[in-house]
Formats: structure tokens, C-alpha cells, sequence
């Protein structure tokens, strides 16, 4: 029995009707060659395997009396008839694109919350999918993991043991446990249990305050100092501004619409290596470019910046626990610019003043803290929040949640199906109608884009956009490449001096003299003013070209 952390807790208490606050992934599988039998049975027995490694999978949720602090989590023996349902396609679906089929599939099961009674995860198997081009069967997975139990990190951990790299699973001996599956506890030893997690809690904060506060005013003293994070000095991109108004920044009602896409891994990085881009500054360039486009297309493009709301991992090196080590940080993603070039100029140092704001903080972000009375104001607020529709009216800080995941490099197989694709599916607020998670595998960059219904019910259109925001940059590369180099500019002539010049300083020869020049103060100004406008390029996103990526 463990006591949820502060952090886990309040994905519980947050969740609504309006706003369930499970992720998961959606996948499509291949089926081994002449394969007959029924995958559903098939990968419950896998599952059953695999259980004793899977944590997540057998624990429920204990809730404290009159929910006064943060439930725990006991071991319980899960029935995987309920966890583990088939979903049988109408007939139109196996002549239907397989792709446009499960997303339709996962705009009407997303919005479902899962049985709080029950372990907090859910799978979904498609059949009647039409046959993969060689003739192999096919089957959707949509997997669904509540956000208490997991964050995307640990999600990808759990996926690597519920997974294998060969179509031969690996056998796992079931070790059997002793231990009591449903725990009695009476009100008095719950309630003494959690009131010594709250004195801990209590202890460990004002053990801590002193290294806190120091690690806080160094961090501002750095920020301000450098203007990384709030943008003072001419040319820095600023993060920290209140996002303008767009059709995403709205309450969120009940129903849900999903794409997806992939680009091709290797490709994308060899892009970003090209133009001085992480794979994470090229994610959130193409994500920039595509909600410019669909804005704009729309009539509805703000002449500011969006600001996206990116999440952060908190989890040190090795950690594989289930449990949420994340925070949020913001950046600004320059969809105010035309230019492909320019914008991901801008994401890039958005990013850079990000990490350095962040950088030394990190270790003193909190994941745990006192829960008392805590349930009881978060629930109150959510509701409130819904109900009087105050997203609607004020300003918010971000526009749009983009998360970029790490995942595994190498095809993957489950109960003998290889996974031909992994498009998470995330959470969409109020105030934040549209997520975009994405994760890698194997070759690809794999795109999930969640909305609320109402606020982007043609949501495809952006994935497509995205696909025709990566041309855009490949198509920056090219004409890089293909610009031909500027023409190196004749030497100065020296003139001699001559007797008229006997009373004049000899300067002039000698400043026209290249071993000389760059000492004198006419270079030292020409060359402070190239590298103030080669920042304020990179600052403000502003390309000194055209090219064909142009809008």
C-alpha cells in the first residue's frame, strides 16, 4: 500500500466528465503470416505473463475517509476480461482506410472515463481491419493508462516490458505472491497513516527551505541577469508573455476528435543537424508552421506568437518508477513569422532561453507536498471552472500542450504482432482544447493530435499540415545547399603616399593594410555591428532571404 504523491493525486481530482485525464497510445499491429487465431485471447494470456512485471496493471485505487488527503495504491489480482475488450468493425471498415478508421474509433473512446473501482488502464482491440499490402491481417490497439498511475516516460518503461524486440515472446516465469490482495484497514489506521505522510511531507519541506530558497534567487539573479527568461534585452525571444486568443483556448465539452501522422525519423534529424536543430527545437518548428497554416487558413491567425505549454521530465537518469517526475515550461513557438527559416530560428533560441531559465530549478520542482484538505479544493475548483466557463473569458499563458517523448529505436512486437505504429493520445483542459504528443519508433516520429470536438473538429487538416510544414524545411535545406557562394570581393588597392600627403597622418594605408585593419576601431564597429544583427536574426526570427518555404 502507497499513498499517492501530490503530483499523481491531482490528475485524480482535476478529472471531470469534461476533462478525463487518461493517455495511452494507438497502434497498429501486423499479424505473423497465415495467423488464425484470436489475437484478444492471444495477448490476454501475454498480459498474464507479464503481470508480475507490470505493476501498473494490478493495483487500484484506496480512497482515504471523507477523502481528506490522497488515496493509495493496494495489489489487486485484475480481471483482464474487463481490462482487455474486443471491438469489432462494421463491415464498411475493412474497404476504409485502416488509419482514418482507428482515429474515428478513438474520437468516441477517449472521452470514456475508466472504472476508479478497477485498475486504471484499459485495451482496446480493433478487428475487421482490411489486410496490409503483403496480405497480412491487421489489428488496432488503443491502450489507455490514467495519468495518476503514469507519466509519458514511465509509460514508455512500462512498454518495454509489456513488449519484445523479436515475434517469439520471452518466456517469464509467474512468481506467485503470498501477500494479501485487498488490504482491511480501519478508518483510524488510515487516517493515522496518512497524517504521518503529511508530517513528513511538513519535515522534508522546512528541511529543505533553506537549499530551496538559495537554488531560487540564484536562478532569478541568472535570469535576469542574462535576460534568458524574460526577454529584456533587444533581440531575445521572450517566453514569458499571455498567449493571444484562438479557437483552442476555450472550455472543453465532452467529445473528442484525434488524427495522426508520422515523418520519418532520420530524415527529420539529419534536418535538424543540417540547420544547428535538436530533434525537439524540429518538432516544435513543424508544430509552429502547421498551426500557422491551419490558423491562417481559417482567417482566425493571430499577428502575436502562440505559446505552447511543453512539458519537462524531472526523472533522473535510470529511473523507471510509474510515478509523474514532470513539470511545464513555455515557449514560444513564432507563428507570428512567415518564413519556415525564421520561425525555427525562433524556436531555437526560445528553447535556449527555456533551458537556461529552467535549467538550474529543475532539482527543486516539486512532485510531492501536503494533501490535507487538497482533494476537497481541487474537485471544488475543477467544477467551478467547468461550470461558470471562465476559460472562455480570460487570457490564458499558453495556446496549445506539445510533448515530445523518446521512444524505442528498433520494431517492437506484442503477443507475437509486430507494431507497425505508436501515436500517443493525450489530455485536452480548459482553456487548452488541442494536445499534440509525440513520441519515436523505430524509424518514425510518430504524431497524436488530440482535440476537443467543438474547438477542432478538423483537426486532420492540421496533421496534414504538418506533413507540408516538413516539406517546407526540407525544402529550406535544399535551396541552402543549391545557393551558390557569394563572390569573394577584390583586394584594396593601396595608393602610395605622396609629398602632398607629407602633412597628414598615414593612417589611411595603413588601416587598408588586411594584417592591420583588424586592430583599429572602424573594423571593432563593423564587426560589433554584424554579430548585433546576426543575433537579433536569430532573436527575433527574422530571415535575411526568401525562400521557397515562404508563405
Amino acid at each position: 500500500m502507497r499513498q499517492l504523491s501530490g503530483l499523481d493525486a491531482s490528475f485524480l481530482f482535476l478529472e471531470t466528465p469534461q476533462m478525463p485525464m487518461h493517455v495511452g497510445a494507438l497502434h497498429l499491429f501486423e499479424l505473423p503470416r497465415g495467423y488464425r487465431g484470436s489475437y484478444v485471447r492471444d495477448l490476454r494470456r501475454h498480459v498474464e505473463q507479464r503481470l508480475p512485471l507490470l505493476p501498473v496493471f494490478r493495483r487500484r485505487l484506496w480512497w482515504m475517509p471523507l477523502n481528506l488527503a490522497n488515496p493509495a495504491w493496494v495489489d489487486v489480482a485484475p480481471d483482464l476480461s474487463q481490462h482487455i475488450v474486443e471491438i469489432k468493425l462494421p463491415k464498411a471498415a475493412a474497404g476504409a482506410d485502416a488509419l482514418q478508421a482507428l482515429e474515428a474509433q478513438v474520437g468516441l473512446l477517449h472521452p470514456v472515463l475508466l472504472d476508479r473501482s478497477l485498475p486504471l488502464w484499459k485495451m482496446h482491440v480493433f478487428t475487421g481491419l482490411a489486410p496490409g499490402p503483403d496480405g497480412r491481417k491487421r489489428v488496432g490497439v488503443y491502450t489507455q493508462l490514467h495519468h495518476a498511475a503514469v507519466d509519458g516516460q514511465a509509460a514508455v518503461a512500462l512498454a518495454n516490458t509489456l513488449l519484445d524486440v523479436t515475434p517469439q515472446p520471452r518466456t517469464i516465469e509467474i512468481v506467485r505472491s503470498t501477500r494479501r490482495k485487498v488490504f482491511r484497514l480501519s478508518m483510524a489506521e488510515m487516517l493515522r497513516g496518512a497524517l504521518g505522510n503529511e508530517i513528513a511531507q511538513v519535515s522534508r519541506i522546512v528541511r529543505d527551505l533553506p537549499s530551496t530558497v538559495g537554488t531560487l534567487s540564484g536562478a532569478a539573479r541568472t535570469a535576469v541577469g542574462s535576460s534568458a527568461l524574460f526577454g529584456l534585452r533587444k533581440g531575445r525571444v521572450s517566453n514569458l508573455t499571455l498567449a493571444p486568443a484562438t479557437p483552442f483556448n476555450v472550455s472543453v465539452g465532452t467529445g473528442r476528435a484525434f488524427a495522426a501522422v508520422s515523418l520519418p525519423m532520420a530524415e527529420l534529424k539529419a534536418l535538424g543537424k543540417s540547420m544547428g536543430a535538436t530533434i525537439n527545437d524540429m518538432v516544435l518548428a513543424v508544430c509552429s508552421g502547421a498551426l500557422r497554416s491551419y490558423l491562417q487558413g481559417r482567417g482566425v491567425l493571430p499577428k502575436k506568437s502562440l505559446v505552447a505549454a511543453v512539458p519537462i521530465s524531472l526523472r533522473a537518469a535510470g529511473d523507471t518508477s510509474s510515478d509523474n517526475q514532470a513539470s511545464m515550461s513555455v515557449i514560444s513557438l513564432g507563428t507570428h513569422l512567415p518564413d519556415a527559416g525564421a520561425r525555427l530560428a525562433h524556436v531555437k533560441a526560445a528553447t535556449a532561453a527555456m533551458k537556461s531559465a529552467m535549467g538550474s530549478v529543475k532539482s527543486i520542482l516539486p512532485t510531492d507536498y501536503p494533501s490535507i484538505g487538497v482533494p476537497w479544493l481541487l474537485e471544488a475548483a475543477t467544477a467551478l471552472v467547468g461550470k461558470t466557463r471562465v476559460a472562455d473569458r480570460l487570457g490564458q499563458v499558453t495556446n496549445v500542450t506539445i510533448s515530445n517523448v523518446p521512444g524505442p529505436p528498433v520494431p517492437l512486437y506484442m503477443a507475437g504482432a509486430r507494431m507497425l505504429t505508436n501515436y500517443p493520445t493525450s489530455i485536452v483542459v480548459h482553456g487548452m482544447a488541442l494536445n499534440i504528443t509525440v513520441q519515436s519508433y523505430d524509424q518514425s516520429l510518430d504524431f497524436g493530435l488530440m482535440a476537443d470536438a467543438a474547438a477542432a473538429p478538423d483537426v486532420k487538416a492540421l496533421a496534414d499540415a504538418i506533413t507540408a510544414e516538413f516539406d517546407a524545411l526540407r525544402a529550406l535545406r535544399v535551396d541552402a545547399v543549391a545557393a551558390p557562394a557569394p563572390a569573394a570581393k577584390p583586394a584594396a588597392r593601396v595608393r602610395r603616399a605622396t609629398g602632398a600627403d607629407s602633412g597628414k597622418k598615414r593612417t589611411s594605408a595603413r588601416a587598408a593594410s588586411p594584417s592591420q585593419a583588424a586592430g583599429k576601431p572602424v573594423a571593432k564597429r563593423t564587426a560589433k555591428r554584424a554579430a548585433k544583427t546576426a543575433a537579433a536574426t536569430a532573436g527575433e526570427g527574422v530571415a535575411p532571404r526568401r525562400s521557397a518555404a515562404r508563405r
